[in-house]
């Protein structure tokens, strides 16, 4: 039996760029196969050559044996009948879930749409797929584990023989992930091919068959995932042991000096919660998707409006009106969602960088592009920023190299407090080294630091503290000694 998808010696560059270099591996139909590599290895090049983005390459890429070439992604849909569910999924948000589903395809009658055949072939799938939503449901209301789950039903409904998913579980809860695992292994019985990415190594344990490794656009291995060990993956993807789990380097640095006090913090998804930041420490926040974290810092930073509550900067009762009044004072945010609220998709890496510190650029009234540039020049090497260009844009790198270009950002200015929300969402192993490194060298130069993240090992191994919340309430706050995932768990669901 043919395979499902052959590459051939597949080579494509960007301007001064050799991104993939002869790239050959096939994948077996019905399978899930993992797509594993740092960031900037080329997971997503060739996944855009697959599904017809980018029509300018050499080598061959084979469906079933015929070699394919598509003139874009919708001919990648309807003539190879291979779909792409993507990190941050595309959804109509003021129209129906079957609309969105049919988009551009809809059933006609007599020159019309023909919304009840419509409404009932999509509704068939979604109950294939186990949901509770139906066709009718508007899209503005799914979660974001449900709106995954409709960009699959989109690609059954397309009858998709090839199904590749990017990052699919980064915003989705520990249920929402479960009911994903087992949508997947009910299309490999049915013999859909699965093409995997995801910086999760314990999900690539959970449901992949095989995994090919890239590396600076190299084609490395493919292992059989059942015959292979964390260890062994993560040397493959970076050329040398890394322990991909977040651990202290550094003993706790903080101090008694309270840099930062919340009093009652109320608002529209948090009530009445209170903590203190210590100079030096690293203080962790964790819970499940929707516990109301986010929200709570995006307040504090006065991002968004607080509805009670009182904020001390270093003993000074502080009113923010917005995040540079923030910044003004010594607070930064990195938020969750780059693309949209971290940089600037028309800059490069220098002004992106220079962004929140162009005073310190300033040679009389004008800014000097000169400190600009070395500025940006020692954050690409002290963070192994890559390709290691200021000059390029910073929205054509890859997920975790932007948001390295993000933490140089904040890096350049002089805040003392940083909260970083999901520091390594997307981010390759071998970033996250990195980014745990500098977190404690900012805490050890004595500033402090809040990490939100929803990966519990994470939050455990960075923090000195950790504060647990529920569906916008505190419930938890576990010290040092007492660490456990256990503790931390039983308060992200209510416990106290």
């Amino acid at each position: 039996m043919a395979e499902a998808i052959e590459f051939e010696k597949i080579n494509k560059y960007f301007p001064g760029v050799h991104v993939l270099k002869d790239i050959s591996f096939s994948i077996h139909p019905g399978e899930a196969h993992a797509l594993l590599g740092e960031n900037g290895a080329g997971k997503s090049t060739l996944l855009n050559i697959l599904h017809g983005i980018y029509t300018e390459y050499e080598g061959k890429v084979k469906l079933f044996g015929n070699e394919v070439h598509f003139k874009n992604p919708n001919d990648a849909i309807i003539n190879g009948k291979i779909s792409k569910v993507h990190q941050e999924t595309n959804v109509v948000k003021d129209i129906s879930v079957g609309e969105n589903v049919a988009l551009g395809h809809e059933p006609s009658k007599a020159g019309f749409v023909n919304r009840k055949r419509l409404n009932q072939e999509v509704d068939e799938i979604l109950e294939q797929l186990g949901c509770r939503f139906r066709s009718e449901t508007k899209a503005g209301a799914l979660s974001a584990g449900e709106m995954q789950m409709m960009a699959i039903a989109k690609a059954l409904y397309y009858d998709s023989k090839i199904i590749s998913l990017d990052e699919p579980t980064a915003s989705l809860s520990i249920k929402e992930t479960e009911n994903l695992f087992k949508v997947i292994g009910e299309l490999k019985k049915r013999g859909i091919t699965i093409l995997y990415v995801s910086h999760r190594l314990e999900e690539i344990f959970q449901i992949c068959d095989r995994a090919t490794i890239l590396r600076d656009g190299d084609f490395i291995t493919t292992l059989k995932v059942a015959e292979t060990d964390r260890r062994s993956l993560i040397r493959s993807m970076v050329g040398r042991d890394v322990d991909a789990l977040a651990s202290r380097t550094n003993p706790c640095m903080a101090t008694e000096e309270v840099v930062l006090k919340v009093e009652n913090y109320s608002g529209e998804k948090f009530h009445h919660v209170s903590f203190e930041l210590h100079r030096g420490e690293i203080l962790g926040f964790s819970g499940l998707v929707g516990a109301g974290r986010t929200e709570l810092m995006r307040a504090v930073c006065g991002i968004d409006p607080k509805r009670g509550g009182r904020l001390y900067l270093n003993g000074k009762e502080m009113h923010f009106r917005n995040s540079r009044d923030a910044l003004k004072h010594g607070i930064g945010i990195l938020p969750e969602d780059r693309k949209t609220q971290g940089f600037l998709n028309l800059s490069t890496n220098i002004d992106n960088m220079a962004i929140s510190s162009l005073q310190k650029y300033l040679t009389g009234i004008f800014v000097d592009s000169g400190k600009k540039r070395k500025n940006c020049e020692k954050y690409i090497q002290e963070l192994a920023i890559h390709p290691p260009k200021a000059d390029i844009l910073t929205a054509n790198m890859s997920g975790g190299n932007q948001q390295k270009v993000i933490i140089g950002r904040w890096l350049s200015t002089d805040v003392e407090v940083l909260i970083f929300d999901e520091p390594t969402k997307g981010v390759d192993v071998g970033a996250r080294v990195e980014i745990y490194r500098l977190i404690e060298e900012f805490a050890q130069a004595g500033g402090a630091v809040i990490v939100i993240s929803s990966d519990m090992p994470e939050v455990l191994g960075i923090s000195d503290r950790v504060i647990v919340m529920c569906e916008g309430n505190k419930t938890g706050e576990i010290e040092r000694e007492m660490f456990s995932e256990e503790l931390a768990m039983e308060y992200a669901i209510g416990g106290k």
